[in-house]
């Protein structure tokens, strides 16, 4: 029984956006995921950290989960910037119960108990250069808030695993409040996704400050579910 974490699967089964006409590592992916999954078992957990899937709604995205819930293993899902589907967790629950999805939990304000850790995290947020700093300012204290919600209903006793899709750091950008969260919480592993392609050499890797960095955007890992613990 291990957990394990991979990002950025962008899965179209019911929606016209295949991957592969991205070209390289993206080229068969739905068969590199299949591969990827078939060393994990059925007792395994692994987090997906955002942009599973491209469907519009949750209708659209339906073949989608399915296409997860046949793969190995149970899977926590966190939102990503393309999860257009996205909805409360209500209703996200009752729909997987309604479609016989039943291996899917959904982090969001909340956090997950796995072998003396607490599995937490939110969507995060890289400042958009084309938003005002009013909005950017909106969007990421709303993102620091859902963190803190995650963080505090995880026991103090636990070691407390952060997962984001943005990274609190990419190139010269640092998401100092997201940062202040995770050290006021002492965390000290984090795993985020959303970059790809040539952003990939841009990426912060490895202890920054005492926290370590780990980026699994699934062209990144080669669509491979990363061993965590």
């Amino acid at each position: 029984m291990s957990l394990y974490a991979i990002g950025d699967l962008h899965l179209s089964f019911g929606s016209d956006k295949p991957m592969d006409v991205f070209g390289g590592g993206w080229n068969n992916y739905i068969e590199k995921i299949k591969d990827g999954f078939s060393h994990l078992c059925a007792e395994d957990v692994c987090v997906l950290c955002g942009d599973t899937s491209w469907g519009i709604s949750l209708e659209e995205s339906l073949e989608d989960f399915k296409f997860l819930n046949q793969l190995p293993g149970r899977k926590i899902i966190l939102k990503g910037n393309h999860d257009y589907w996205w909805a409360t967790a209500a209703k996200l629950k009752a729909f997987f119960e309604g479609n016989g999805i039943d291996n899917i939990d959904i982090l969001h304000n909340n956090c997950f108990v796995y072998r003396g850790a607490a599995v937490c995290g939110t969507r995060g947020w890289l400042m958009d250069g084309e938003a005002d700093a009013e909005q950017n300012g909106k969007i990421m204290a709303r993102e620091v808030s859902r963190l803190r919600t995650s963080l505090e209903s995880a026991d103090d006793s636990l070691e407390k695993l952060c997962f984001f899709h943005y990274p609190p750091r990419f190139k010269n950008m640092v998401c100092q409040d997201i940062i202040a969260m995770m050290n006021e919480h002492r965390v000290k592993n984090c795993w985020y996704g959303h970059i790809h392609g040539y952003g990939h050499r841009f990426a912060v890797q490895g202890e920054v400050e005492g926290i370590f960095y780990k980026m699994i955007s699934a062209d990144f890992v080669n669509f491979i579910p990363q061993k965590i613990m």
